[in-house]
Formats: structure tokens, C-alpha cells, sequence
């Protein structure tokens, strides 16, 4: 730990950060994670200055990021406007930019430590280990906020999520998902100070850890009570190269009818995927009719569709409507053909749903993923729609979170209107195989965080449903068709995360520091 990373610190800090992606879904290799955050630190330690410390945390990340979302590349297989390769490509350049906030991260912990006068020497620089520790959780912290926030974030894979397996992820519930990526920098930390030997600072840090895990692997979701809300999730495997295919609508239509099934006595709520139609619901009553025909009563369909906006154009001296800009929206259908409610899709996924720097972009060659040449429009934000009782069903509140927007921490409810569960109708289909076990893990996050539970459906993976804790009752693998077919799992209490939100994470930040400040005497 004291010779290797010193000769080549910039290799051994990609490499490092190449590694430390099988931490996530789908090797979930996290001990391994945890000890390349471990090299990290020794790399921070032996860095000479501000620029070293710099580049050695945007290293790691452009190794980090390059590897974990290799995903990305897979969606160019589906765009012929654009050359496959460039995939690769666009990959390798988003690591770039996004490799900056672990620069920050690392940049700033050194910078810390420096400022509270630690000693210099190698053998007090072991020393000085635990603030150094301390400082890098806190600003680590920092930067995944600013990085699922600036220019409309990224929130993909943070490092917190490698900590699901584990028990310690019950910690979501009271300082989310910025605040466990900091408790898995300080386990990476207590690992470092043990092979140090400095038993006492590893296992004061280890403790707590340990108390987490085993709160977590003793506090299961409470049971689904009987008599509870019936549930259908639906899968229809249908592929990215085949959803927009005009001869294949009704045998796609077909499939999503076959898997719901026929009504039964007792209510059901069904979930379709997100845009598993390709109607304007509030514009086609013979469609709304097609939908209402699958349903019993008291029967509700939650499904993916469009909704779009007209603008006149004169045309030849011909005033005419043309499409202006269309929401990515979630529609709930009564047996009654009646729309219930509708929901838009708020954190759009850019150059997907609409292309940045239209004019500038567009004449380059460069469009959109998805087909399309109209961007869409932002939605208000969370919403919850209100699922009237019947039949006896209770009245229910259901959030919607539409496929991408899931990964965003503390923005995924109307805290006004706590809902009961959240719905994550989702096109994951051009995610690749790493994409959608990524995706998945990052929405039982939200569950855990909110304490609600989570429905997710998916055209070809992974659908499922996720408790109150995060845990995977039901799913659906990947390119499989099918259904789920169970009941709707009971919402905790608000957690402490649900009612402060991204405040609790910065409290947790505070506290770091100024431990690591008030560590600095013994450490000279």
C-alpha cells in the first residue's frame, strides 16, 4: 500500500477506479470496491499538491465511470443517424466530465487535511489517516450531490448503492443515499487504518458500521396484510429494435393483453411499461376503449404513453397544426374508458428526450436516441395521483416516477401528498445487460429511502416489486416475458430521510468535518 501507488500514482488510480465499478450491479463485487477506496486514500496521502490530488480523483473516476456505464453504449446499436462506434466513444467522454467530481472530492479532502496542519512525515502522514478519512467521506458526499444536480445531474450508480447487499443500507432511512456513499468511504477508511494496525481509530469507525448492519439485517418491511390491494405487473419483451415498428403494434398489443389476464372478482391494479402504447389517450377514445375492454370493474390500467402539443403554422398561406413538444406521460384508465389522472415525466433524460443545443447539435449530424424530432416537454415534478376505492379496495395515493428520474435522490415524492407507493414504469431495453440491474438497484434505494414500496414495469427487464426496506419481492428477469401477479406490499412510517430530505445527508456531512477537525490534535 506504501510503494506501489507512489511509483505510478496516475495508473494505479485508474486502475483503482476500474475496479472499484464491479462494486456495483450486476458483479457486486463491493469488498473490492471498498478496498480500491482504500488505495484511493493512500493515493490522496502520498499526493504532492493541489493539482496531484486533483488528478488523481479525476483518474480514478474516468476509470470508475468509464467501465460502469459501458451500458450507454448499447443504446447507438438502436440510432442509425449516428454511427454505432460512437457509443464507445460517448462513454469515454462523459467519464471525462463526470470523472471531475471525484477530482473535486479528492481535491478538496487534501486541502482539508492540509488546512488543519497535520503533520508531513510518512510516519505521522499514517497518522493523519483519520481526518484525511473523514474529510474524503464528507466531500465525497458533496460531490455526488453536485454531480445529481449540475447541468440537470447524473445521479447513475452512486456509490452508495454498493452497500444494498449489506446491512448497512438501512442507513438510507436516515441519511440517504449521498449520506451512505460517505459510510462506505469510512468502511473503506477502517479498512486502511487495520491493515495500519491502528486498531483503535478502525474499530471506533468499524463499530458503528457493524451496528448498522446488523440493525438492517434485523429489521425486515412488516408483512402484506391480508385483504391487500391485488397487483399485476406485466412484461412484454418487446425489444428497442421492435417497440416502434408500425407492423408490430397489434401483435404487441395482443402480448400486453394476454399477460394481464382476464378480470377476476376482486379489483386489480395493472401495470404496463413506460410508452407501451403508441396512442394519445387523451385524444383517441377508440383507444381508451381498447384499454377499458381488458378490465373488470373496479379494475385500473397504469400505463406509458404520450401526450402531445399542437402549434399553427402557416403553410402556403394555409394556417395548419404541427406538433410543438409532446410529455413523457403516465396515464391511469378505469374500466369506464375515463382517464383518472396523468402524471409527466419531470427529469427528462437529455439527448434522449430531447437534444441540448438544438441549433448546434442538430446541423453537426447529432439527434436524439430515442426516435422523434420533437423534444419533450418537463412535467411539474412529483405528483401523486389519487386511485379512487372500489369494490373493496381502499382509496390509494400513488407516485409517479417515469423510468430515468427513479435515481434521483430525495426527488422522487409530493411531500405534501406522502403517496402509498411509487409506480416506475420504465424502457429499459436499450440499457444493455448492466443497464437495467443498475437501474433497478438505484429505484430499491428510493423505497428504502421513503419507505414506500416500489412497482416497476419494464418491457424486457427487469420488472418487479420492491418493499418498504428494499428488498425484491417479485421481478421478472431479463428478456423474459411474464407477469406478476401479487399484492400490494404495506408503506412504513415516514423515515427520517422522507421528512428532511437532502438536509439529513448535509447534517452528516457537518458532523464528518468536524470530527475530523477535532481529531487534528492527535494526530500531530
Amino acid at each position: 500500500m506504501r510503494q506501489i501507488p507512489s511509483r505510478v500514482p496516475k495508473l494505479a488510480a485508474m486502475l483503482a477506479g476500474c475496479l472499484a465499478a464491479t462494486g456495483f450491479e450486476p458483479l457486486n463485487l463491493w469488498p473490492l470496491t471498498l478496498a480500491c477506496f482504500a488505495l484511493l486514500i493512500v493515493l490522496i496521502e502520498q499526493a504532492p499538491d493541489r493539482r496531484g490530488a486533483f488528478m488523481r480523483g479525476w483518474l480514478f473516476g474516468v476509470g470508475h465511470f468509464t467501465l460502469g456505464l459501458n451500458w450507454i453504449a448499447h443504446a447507438f446499436t438502436f440510432q442509425d443517424a449516428m454511427p454505432h462506434w460512437f457509443g464507445y466513444g460517448a462513454v469515454f467522454l462523459l467519464s471525462l466530465y463526470l470523472a471531475v467530481y471525484p477530482g473535486l472530492a479528492t481535491l478538496a479532502a487534501w486541502w482539508l487535511r492540509h488546512r488543519v496542519r497535520t503533520a508531513m512525515l510518512w510516519r505521522n502522514q499514517e497518522r493523519a489517516a483519520l481526518p484525511l478519512i473523514l474529510f474524503l467521506a464528507a466531500t465525497w458526499l458533496a460531490s455526488e450531490y453536485l454531480r445529481a444536480t449540475v447541468f440537470t445531474g447524473f445521479a447513475w450508480n452512486p456509490l452508495g448503492v454498493i452497500l444494498l447487499p449489506t446491512g448497512m443500507a438501512i442507513a438510507a432511512t436516515l441519511i440517504g443515499t449521498y449520506g451512505l456513499g460517505a459510510l462506505a468511504i469510512l468502511a473503506s477508511g477502517a479498512l486502511l487504518l487495520a491493515l495500519r494496525r491502528r486498531i483503535g481509530p478502525a474499530a471506533a469507525i468499524a463499530a458503528p458500521l457493524c451496528a448498522l448492519a446488523l440493525w438492517g439485517n434485523f429489521s425486515p418491511a412488516p408483512p402484506t396484510p391480508a385483504g391487500a390491494p391485488r397487483i399485476r405487473v406485466v412484461q412484454p419483451n418487446i425489444g428497442q429494435d421492435e417497440k416502434y415498428s408500425p407492423e408490430l403494434e397489434q401483435a404487441h398489443f395482443r402480448t400486453l393483453a394476454a399477460l394481464s389476464g382476464t378480470p377476476r372478482p376482486a379489483p386489480r391494479l395493472i401495470f404496463w411499461p413506460e410508452a407501451a402504447i403508441p396512442a394519445y389517450l387523451d385524444m383517441e377514445p377508440e383507444w381508451r376503449a381498447r384499454l377499458a375492454a381488458l378490465l373488470g370493474p373496479g379494475d385500473l390500467l397504469m400505463t406509458g404513453a404520450t401526450k402531445v402539443y399542437f402549434k399553427q403554422v402557416a403553410k402556403d398561406g394555409i394556417a395548419e397544426n404541427a406538433l410543438a413538444g409532446a410529455n413523457n406521460s403516465l396515464f391511469v384508465v378505469d374500466s369506464g374508458a375515463r382517464l383518472l389522472g396523468r402524471y409527466d415525466k419531470s427529469h427528462l433524460v437529455p439527448y434522449g428526450e430531447y437534444l441540448p443545443m438544438r441549433n448546434i447539435l442538430q446541423p453537426l449530424g447529432l439527434s436524439r436516441l430515442v426516435p422523434g424530432d420533437v423534444d419533450f416537454w418537463p412535467g411539474p415534478g412529483p405528483q401523486s395521483l389519487t386511485l379512487p376505492a372500489t369494490l373493496g379496495r381502499p382509496q390509494l395515493s400513488m407516485g409517479g416516477q417515469i423510468c430515468y428520474e427513479i435515481i434521483f435522490s430525495g426527488q422522487v415524492v409530493d411531500k405534501a401528498h406522502r403517496p402509498d407507493f411509487l409506480f416506475n414504469p420504465s424502457n429499459d431495453a436499450w440499457f444493455g445487460s448492466w443497464g437495467p440491474v443498475q437501474h433497478l438497484a438505484q429505484a430499491r434505494l428510493r423505497a428504502l429511502e421513503e419507505g414506500i414500496p416500489v412497482v416497476r414495469s419494464t418491457p424486457t427487464g427487469i420488472s418487479a416489486v420492491v418493499d418498504a426496506r428494499g428488498h425484491i419481492l417479485n421481478s421478472i428477469g431479463h428478456h423474459r416475458a411474464g407477469y406478476i401477479d401479487t399484492a400490494l406490499p404495506p408503506a412504513l412510517p415516514p423515515t427520517l430521510f422522507s421528512r428532511l430530505g437532502n438536509l439529513a445527508p448535509f447534517a452528516f456531512m457537518a458532523v464528518l468535518i468536524l470530527l475530523a477537525i477535532a481529531t487534528r490534535r492527535t494526530t500531530r
